[in-house]
């Protein structure tokens, strides 16, 4: 079963004093481009932290996000009383006349007037924050396994598109042949020589051989069962679908370049459509 690299989840979790929101966002990307940004008090947790999103969602653009919202009446900000007396004496001496509260609005605006009082990691606090963390992880899973249901279905959906064009160009075949057979027979007419014709026949079916398609059906048969193989099986991954897809397109570039029928070469070309849209969705698989 496959998963797709794009996905949303979000949890919650309330605290006495706080609430704690986890927010994990994935797009695709070739490898796993992680960005983390969670509150100062628990940057130390920062490493471990990377290291289980690294092994949980394994690549896609992942944006991690801790955000904190405070529901106490209390807070961590205080105001720097000393510093605060400091500046308003000094701005005496400059405005002797000033009012006290314009004195008290400009020192406040002055550097260090506030000071955080830094608090240290509860270590039950951040084992039920990393349940939360957890549970963030697993809804964006869920997320990817429903958006791989989807392109499971699409991919199902191109693949027997181009399997179908593929069987209506063989249709053609016969008369694809016997227009070769006409053209060449009308060029020797218009020459007017007289032809061996065992020679004939021989460069006839040798020139054919050149153009026969039925190698590329069979390679392209193969690789169209082993694609819907691989999205159904246990090791199903973007980069293996990918080189599958590769392997596509040159059999369906060689039919084109052999097929020398208008008819079939517009099948061709719808094939190649097909075969463009599983590759741009090929992009999101994990």
């Amino acid at each position: 079963m496959i998963q797709s690299m794009t996905g949303f989840g979000k949890a919650t979790l309330q605290l006495p004093t706080k609430k704690i929101t986890v927010e994990v966002k994935s797009l695709n990307s070739k490898g796993l481009d992680l960005n983390v940004r969670m509150p100062s008090l628990y940057r130390e947790m920062e490493l471990g932290l990377r290291t289980q999103i690294a092994s949980t969602l394994e690549r896609g653009k992942v944006d991690f996000s801790i955000y904190i919202e405070s529901t106490a009446e209390q807070t961590s900000t205080k105001v720097n009383v000393p510093i605060v007396k400091a500046y308003i004496n000094q701005l005496r001496e400059v405005y002797a006349d000033a009012d006290e509260t314009e004195l008290m609005k400009m020192a406040v605006r002055m550097p260090d007037t506030m000071k955080v009082e830094r608090e240290e990691i509860d270590e039950n606090e951040w084992a039920e924050i990393k349940n939360v963390i957890s549970e963030g992880l697993n809804n964006i899973l869920s997320f990817r396994k429903d958006e791989g249901l989807s392109l499971e279905k699409e991919f199902q959906l191109r693949i027997g598109n181009i399997r179908q064009y593929m069987n209506d160009a063989l249709a053609l075949d016969p008369e694809r042949v016997q227009a070769i057979k006409d053209r060449l027979q009308t060029a020797i007419d218009e020459l007017k020589v007289n032809v061996d014709e065992n020679r004939f026949e021989q460069e006839l079916i040798y020139y054919l051989e050149k153009l026969d398609i039925t190698e590329e059906k069979v390679r392209l048969t193969n690789h169209l069962d082993y694609f819907l193989e691989t999205i159904n099986g246990t090791e199903a991954n973007g980069r293996k679908l990918g080189f599958i897809t590769q392997e596509m397109g040159r059999e369906i570039n060689t039919m084109g370049s052999k097929s020398n029928h208008a008819q079939m070469q517009k099948l061709v070309v719808m094939m190649k459509d097909e075969l463009e849209k599983i590759k741009e969705q090929v992009l999101n698989v994990l």
